[in-house]
């Protein structure tokens, strides 16, 4: 933050008290799933079950009990090497076939691949067995895939099934006409699925439920936020153009929040542009990325409380990812929440360093959404 040129969202901060808020237990893995729970207010060591289900759940896939459901990449690899998490960003269209080769060749009565977003994909494996210790991918680029490949936490033969799985992707994918046309352009190429972060669907209350939410939307371009935002009980709000990269429709995605919260008691709205960024390693890019959000989305949101003075707004990334990392870590985040009729602290600037003076100091996981709903009308 401290680098980009962020006015509006300064200018929020002015209106707003500061903290900084632990989305990770220490026992989890800092992953988007299980940071964006604890925004939402729930316990993840309670509900997490993996990223898997809840991208199924976004995509209408019917899990039974028994089904082990994994988050699915299309990764690129090259000479041994995992090269990167995401095929080059491939496209939705673009990767359609390859998951119905996948589904035609290596598919059966028990394996099925079924299609996401990009490079999102998800596999179900039926009566898989949960004891697999499995890396993201986006953790370990340039690293040799056979250092990195999934491994038995106990005694199953799911590990042997995915790493089957992995290599006879590889072979098919390889030659598949999709990638022969990639690979003539000087794109990376989707060759490779990447089984992660497995589990069984959990069994999660919903935000009315647990704070009595009466409605609420959930805004994002990634199945696993509009996944997470469905077993909660809130409507999926899809905005044309959102791409969870740098050039997703942020404006469109500011005014369907906007036009939510006439209609909605909550509203969610979610944006990776940085996150991808600083898994790309673009320092400029990840600047780019903040003085979109703050000229598209912060700037009309400014605009809008100047005349709605009953909207409460919570301001903060998910988790940190450095690009001299290229990976999620678990250090604290920033956050703000403007509430009308309160008084702002004495922060005046949104960073990583500012919000350590702010009014609420350090916060732990669901006391977050206590706080930000402590003055909910």
């Amino acid at each position: 933050m401290m680098k980009a040129q962020t006015p509006h969202i300064d200018q929020l901060c002015q209106l707003s008290a500061c903290g900084y808020l632990k989305t990770v237990p220490d026992s989890l893995h800092p992953g988007s799933e299980v940071a964006n729970m604890t925004i939402m207010g729930y316990d993840a060591e309670k509900y997490y079950e993996g990223r898997g289900v809840l991208e199924a759940a976004s995509l209408g896939v019917d899990i039974e009990p028994s089904d082990l459901v994994f988050r699915c990449n299309l990764v690129s690899v090259e000479q041994a090497k995992l090269l990167n998490h995401s095929a080059g960003h491939i496209s939705t269209e673009g990767a359609e076939p390859l998951i119905t080769a996948l589904n035609e060749y290596l598919g059966n009565d028990r394996v099925r691949f079924y299609k996401g977003v990009s490079y999102r994909h998800v596999l179900v494996i039926k009566n898989g067995a949960k004891g697999v210790q499995c890396t993201p991918p986006h953790d370990v680029p340039g690293e040799f895939v056979e250092t990195v490949l999934p491994k038995p936490m106990e005694s199953n033969d799911t590990v042997k099934l995915l790493r089957q799985l992995m290599f006879a992707s590889n072979e098919l994918l390889s030659n598949h006409p999709v990638n022969v046309q990639r690979k003539a352009k000087g794109l990376p190429v989707a060759n490779m699925i990447w089984p992660w972060s497995p589990g069984f669907k959990p069994a999660m209350p919903t935000l009315n439920e647990l704070y009595g939410l009466k409605s609420g939307v959930v805004i994002s371009a990634v199945d696993l936020i509009h996944g997470l935002g469905q077993l909660g009980g809130l409507q999926s709000v899809f905005v044309e153009g959102a791409t969870g990269l740098y050039t997703t429709n942020y404006s469109g995605k500011a005014e369907a929040a906007l036009n939510a919260l006439e209609t909605n008691e909550y509203v969610f709205l979610h944006i990776e542009a940085p996150d991808e960024a600083g898994h790309e390693g673009d320092v400029e890019l990840k600047i780019k990325t903040l003085e979109d959000i703050d000229q598209k989305v912060v700037k009309p949101v400014l605009k809008y409380l100047e005349t709605n003075n009953d909207t409460s707004v919570a301001f903060l990334p998910d988790h940190p990812t450095p690009c001299e990392k290229r990976t999620h870590t678990r250090d604290n985040v920033p956050f703000m929440i403007y509430r009308p009729g309160s008084e702002p602290d004495d922060v005046t600037v949104y960073n990583e360093k500012s919000v350590l003076e702010g009014k609420f100091g350090f916060v732990d996981q669901t006391d977050f959404m206590k706080l930000l709903l402590s003055g909910k009308k």
